[in-house]
């Protein structure tokens, strides 16, 4: 187990925020770079997470749960916000892979 910045995984204040209010438990990056193991705790705020599970897979896998998990209330409303968020960097492709880095406060 390694104590991660934060920084690396969460790309910005929002998305920390969301974390520590609990609406974020999950967040899905590019696979090209890894950026946590399993077992890999982060802080916000002197609260710790540790990095519960990092699955390997395509856009086309996610689900209305997933999208939930990232702060979104559907699918739908989770691609939408990506391709607001990149601003043309970004298009939807159902086999695109990323890595997904599910996360849990610690007690």
């Amino acid at each position: 187990m390694t104590e991660i910045d934060v920084d690396s995984l969460l790309p910005n204040a929002r998305v920390k925020q969301s974390v520590l209010d609990g609406d974020i438990t999950q967040l899905t990056r590019g696979a090209s770079n890894r950026y946590a193991e399993e077992g890999d705790t982060f802080t916000i705020e002197e609260e710790t997470f540790e990095v519960v599970s990092v699955e390997r897979r395509t856009l086309g896998e996610f689900t209305d749960e997933d999208a939930r998990r990232e702060g979104s209330e559907s699918l739908a409303a989770y691609k939408d916000r990506m391709e607001r968020v990149h601003r043309g960097d970004f298009e939807w492709d159902d086999s695109d892979e990323v890595l997904t880095y599910r996360f849990e406060r610690q007690r």
